[in-house]
């Protein structure tokens, strides 16, 4: 069953930008759904620049100064908000927080996306403004059920999905990571702190070509933050280590510029598939 739902059209909204082309598209998406004014809070490293084009305005923020950042959203006169694009998983351990950071870090017994990015939708929400879920206005990017490439996944590979979001759930449910990948049965890797990326790279050394790589949300999943993405980038590395298919979990997966994922899919004769979980 899906978990998105029809966002109401706010007249303005704050893009809380993180890397990639997620909110690039997202703002795209935004202004075609009728929002009057996108207000981006981006961030010096991580945002693409490309984001100017789509945005009223643009505030440069330096990632870990909390006072700065909410002091942006207060005078975005957005009350609604929306989260973004990723964060580089290293970044969290270089970059210099401020006292309200450090402070609001201190707090937490557990520190991982879903508890520093829900203290921060909690400061948030106390400026009045209402963080909306990650997916809205991108449902047209979160396909259902079914298999979106060419090719449908043979036995070998109907088995290893089965297999790997298993795995993944119980993997994602102790904040371990969103992504496994299967081969034959094997559990050859699994996502920790160093990123979906980082663990599809390193497949090709451990099991060769033909993996089976499959991305999921947690049970109980927060839809505001941390959603799974995949896009062209992911395609790249999956062409480099030879997959054979990829799995995401249908209606909880944004998937960027579909059109091209499914044609570079083909290209490579992988099965893509979006998997209904329960």
């Amino acid at each position: 069953m899906s978990v998105s739902m029809k966002p109401e059209i706010p007249d303005i909204l704050a893009i809380i930008a993180g890397n990639g082309v997620y909110p690039v598209l997202l703002a795209q998406s935004a202004r075609q759904n009728g929002i009057r004014r996108i207000v981006v809070l981006a961030f010096k490293g991580e945002t693409e620049r490309a984001i100017v084009k789509y945005a009223d305005e643009v505030k440069w923020l330096r990632l870990g100064c909390l006072t700065d950042f909410l002091e942006a959203v207060r005078n975005s006169g957005a009350r609604h908000a929306v989260m973004a694009g990723q964060i580089t998983p290293t970044a969290l351990f270089h970059v210099r927080p401020d006292s309200a950071a450090m402070a609001l870090l201190a707090k937490l017994e557990k520190r991982n996306a879903e508890t520093i990015f829900g203290a921060i939708g909690d400061e948030i929400r106390k400026l009045g403004v209402e963080l909306l879920p990650a997916s809205a206005f991108m449902e047209s990017h979160m396909p259902p059920a079914g298999t979106l490439s060419a090719r449908a996944p043979d036995d070998r590979e109907k088995a290893d999905i089965a297999l790997g979001f298993n795995v993944a759930k119980v993997t994602s449910g102790l904040d371990i990571g969103q992504t496994v990948v299967v081969k034959e049965g094997t559990i050859i890797a699994v996502e920790a702190f160093e990123g979906t990326n980082a663990t599809i790279r390193r497949t090709l050394d451990l099991c060769g070509p033909g993996a089976v790589i499959v991305k999921t949300a947690k049970r109980g999943h927060d839809m505001r933050f941390d959603i799974p993405v995949i896009g062209m980038n992911t395609m790249k590395l999956l062409r480099k280590v030879r997959a054979s298919a990829l799995a995401v979990e249908a209606n909880r997966t944004i998937i960027l510029e579909k059109d091209k994922v499914t044609a570079e899919a083909n290209r490579m004769n992988m099965c893509l598939v979006a998997h209904a979980c329960d």
